[in-house]
């Protein structure tokens, strides 16, 4: 049994405009909480995921939900990654901070596994109303208008987002250099959307240091159905089942290759 996309799209939907969208730039003091310094939860972030969780597994019976909200309060949900062969991975909103300040981009993520592995995945825009899907498989869509990555060029002439700890904290420094030698750095405070805009060619790379599978699994999915490429940056596979650290999403293997090549520690 799989999801229906068109249902899982309706979901996120309905999720956006009776939790999110009526909290956003109107949030009273009390419906922020701040889980540790600098990590942020709104009532949004809870009524969304709790109403999600109950949609995604009656549409689909015996499967399981890991919501970003629902691990914080259990970390013990976290090794359903590799226990439950059916698994919904939930960021009810992604972008948090952005959200709390009244400001966009802030996105609802949504990938659908099978025995580990990203089968579907959704990043929905609550305030644009679109949501990016991909099937394994099937392309990378927005309604009727197919995703295509960028293509890929010269360091100089490439945008995109670099965590500095990516390549480990000893060379944050080194990187930190480096990036000034690309044509323009990003930072948007929102993974959702930056993978959005990264399957529809509006720039070339994205490089993360911490790996949440709600932040990346859906994204990376996404990306690849653009027909882009991701790895880690030790060359091994992006797998959402593991939190080894540093990932680097291009065009293609060889735009990778170059700018890993450039910005990797000697």
């Amino acid at each position: 049994m799989h999801p229906d996309p068109d249902r899982v799209c309706e979901f996120l939907r309905e999720a956006a405009e009776q939790d999110i969208l009526p909290r956003y730039q109107a949030l009273a003091t009390g419906d922020v909480i701040e889980k540790k310094p600098g990590d942020l939860v709104t009532v949004a972030d809870l009524d969304a995921e709790q109403r999600l969780t109950r949609l995604l597994t009656e549409h689909l019976p015996g499967s399981h939900v890991v919501g970003e909200e629902g691990v914080h309060r259990d970390p013990a949900l976290f090794d359903k990654l590799e226990t439950v062969d059916r698994l919904w991975i939930l960021d009810p909103v992604d972008g948090t901070q952005n959200f709390a300040d009244g400001k966009q981009p802030f996105t609802v993520v949504l990938a659908y596994l099978v025995d580990g592995a990203v089968r579907a995945a959704w990043i929905h825009d609550p305030v644009g109303g679109d949501t990016a899907a991909a099937e394994d498989g099937g392309g990378a869509w927005i309604g009727d208008r197919r995703l295509c990555v960028a293509e890929g060029d010269s360091i100089e002439a490439m945008s995109g987002l670099i965590n500095s700890n990516a390549y480990g904290r000893p060379h944050r420094d080194l990187i930190r250099d480096k990036k000034a030698a690309f044509g323009r750095v990003l930072r948007y405070r929102c993974a959702g959307h930056a993978f959005r805009v990264l399957a529809s060619g509006g720039r070339h790379f994205s490089i993360y240091n911490r790996l949440w599978p709600w932040d990346h699994a859906a994204g990376v999915l996404i990306h690849r159905e653009a027909g882009g490429y991701t790895a880690r940056v030790d060359g091994d596979p992006y797998r959402p089942t593991e939190r080894v650290p540093g990932c680097l999403s291009a065009p293609d293997v060889d735009t990778w290759q170059r700018i890993h090549e450039f910005l990797k520690p000697d």
